[in-house]
């Protein structure tokens, strides 16, 4: 890696043509790959080994229940096997839909063992979207919580796949009802606890699929392979200190990008998983004073809500809580007020293309000593790359040529590695689209810094083009962020007859707070040139994704609506 310097020419950035297999040298004579010297690289690794080294460890806690690493090792075979007698083998695809409980988590090592695909799919999705996902990924079975039965329902009418349905418990009161021939325990009780599981015949074999919440058409199937999956999950253990002693809070949906690949990695490091069916700030303060918690992830979102919770619920607690966040940029304010709650936060980001987590903001001892408002600056950039990234740069997306490290000077994040995906199921246009050049594209506009710590400053599509000139929705986001009323705000391009674009900003208000939209477009001109000023803002909810994104094209089709009702009224 070039030195990170204003101004450095880096390596060149495009692949070296492939070249004929070099003659054998001294070191490739008679040393040949072996069982005994070499395995593919797999998560299914690191249940085998918690489940010998951390037998009698609380491996799952569950509300009342618990699960030892000895039994989530069993437990997992045991899918494998009872799949494996269902006929599913390799290149089958097991889908799940289910919030957090033991079952999804299991299936994340005993659908690889089987030498299936993991299919993990957002339990916010409508039933169009799943039944697109079931036929697209020619699933087998489909594992699903009695809760989403409505959906589930619809979708398996729409799509009309020959599967197998299992239960993942029997229904609760009042909460959805049964559509499987059999429940989740039923289906391990066909399994041997001693199966005889496999590992990949090349780490390259895919181990998981995730479908992309695609704005427009159908959703893109994302597809990791087991490489991929054990290097990020080990990454990301270490970005994050996780430890056989660690105890981590499942605030993040694990159909998410495979929970950012911690379901992996905190199995890897043996700690203990806390299940959490549903988000409410009462129950995360408690669970997390409950069972000493010491690591959780969450969107933005999820920080808001945990810092705007009722006092009556919020805890102070006797170690820091690390708390990782992404899928979109955090205002400095949310990070500064987490922090001064006692949580320890780093900023991760990614996509689903890259495992989740591909970057983090690792911190430099010389910010200890800033002011919390100055650290927090520091942390809200998207940092510098995790381990498993072989390689990173901001630049031009199609001459290729990075940008300065000036910090101000914008280009596409691109990056590279064995922990971007193996590309799109079935979609080869949208692949090479893509991963072209050799790099895959991000589509986010960034800078990059002298010290090599990139910081996105926006979606591509989301800049806002003003009279001639560039305005980052996310400058105007953090600023709203700033005023004590505001809980949350999203800025997209309202049509404007004269300047082309022009700001609008959707404001979701603090609960019993009261601000009105002359007093932001104010605070906002204290703080930025008048051409960032939003023009208009609206109030009310944000309308969000299952993982916490907001979904600015929503808003960006209300801007529109906006600006022709005004052009209607003055008509």
């Amino acid at each position: 890696m070039a030195e990170h310097r204003t101004g450095t020419r880096r390596r060149s950035n495009v692949p070296r043509p492939l070249r004929a297999p070099p003659k054998p040298g001294i070191y490739d004579i008679d040393l040949e790959r072996r069982p005994t010297n070499y395995s593919p690289l797999t998560p299914i690794t690191f249940l085998a080994r918690a489940g010998l080294v951390h037998s009698d460890k609380v491996a799952i806690v569950d509300g009342q229940r618990r699960i030892t690493y000895a039994e989530f090792f069993a437990r997992c075979r045991r899918l494998a096997s009872a799949l494996e007698r269902r006929g599913v083998g390799k290149g089958d695809t097991v889908a799940f839909l289910a919030s957090n409980v033991p079952a999804l988590l299991e299936g994340h090592f005993g659908v690889a063992m089987a030498g299936a695909v993991l299919n993990p799919l957002n339990v916010r999705q409508d039933a169009r979207n799943i039944a697109f996902a079931l036929g697209h990924a020619e699933a087998k079975v489909l594992v699903t919580d009695p809760s989403f039965s409505d959906t589930v329902e619809a979708a398996l009418a729409a799509a009309s796949p020959e599967l197998l349905v299992v239960d993942t418990e029997e229904p609760r009161a009042g909460d959805g009802c049964r559509l499987g021939s059999l429940t989740y325990e039923e289906l391990l009780a066909e399994g041997d606890h001693d199966y005889d599981y496999k590992l990949p015949d090349d780490e390259w074999d895919a181990i998981s699929l995730l479908y992309t919440s695609g704005t427009t058409g159908n959703p893109k199937g994302v597809v990791y392979h087991h490489r991929g999956a054990y290097l990020n999950s080990l990454a990301n253990a270490l970005a994050f200190n996780l430890r056989s002693d660690s105890v981590y809070l499942w605030t993040l949906p694990m159909f998410h990008c495979n929970g950012w690949t911690f379901t992996w990695a905190v199995t890897a490091m043996g700690a203990t998983h806390v299940c959490l069916r549903g988000l409410e700030p009462g129950e995360v303060f408690e669970l997390i004073e409950k069972h000493e918690v010491t690591h959780l992830n969450g969107a933005p979102v999820v920080l808001s809500m945990l810092i705007n919770a009722p006092s009556a619920v919020k805890r102070r607690f006797s170690r820091t809580v690390e708390v990782g966040t992404g899928g979109a940029a955090p205002p400095s304010a949310v990070i500064g007020a987490m922090e001064s709650m006692g949580f320890r936060v780093t900023h991760l980001y990614g996509a689903t293309e890259t495992y989740g987590p591909a970057t983090f903001c690792e911190r430099q001892p010389a910010w200890t000593s800033m002011s919390l408002e100055d650290r927090a600056k520091k942390i809200a950039r998207q940092g510098v790359p995790v381990l498993s990234q072989s390689d990173w740069m901001v630049a031009d997306p199609e001459t290729l040529e990075p940008v300065p490290q000036d910090g101000e000077t914008l280009g596409e994040l691109m990056m590279r590695g064995s922990t971007v995906m193996k590309g799109y199921l079935k979609n080869p246009s949208a692949t090479e689209a893509t991963l072209r050049g050799g790099w895959y594209h991000s589509g986010d506009l960034a800078v990059w810094y002298s010290d090599g710590y990139i910081e996105i400053r926006d979606r591509s599509k989301d800049v806002i083009i003003s009279g001639g000139e560039n305005v980052s929705s996310l400058e105007i986001e953090e600023i709203l962020a700033r005023h004590p009323a505001v809980m949350g705000a999203a800025v997209v391009a309202m049509p404007h007859a004269k300047w082309g674009e022009v700001p609008c900003a959707f404001v979701e208000p603090k609960p019993n707070e009261e601000v009105t939209d002359a007093d932001l477009i104010a605070f906002c001109r204290q703080h930025l040139a008048g051409f960032k000023v939003p023009k208009t803002v609206v109030m009310g909810a944000l309308p969000k994704t299952a993982t916490g994104k907001v979904q600015k094209f929503r808003l960006r089709d209300r801007a529109r609506d906006l600006h022709a009702k005004k052009a209607e009224d003055i008509a």
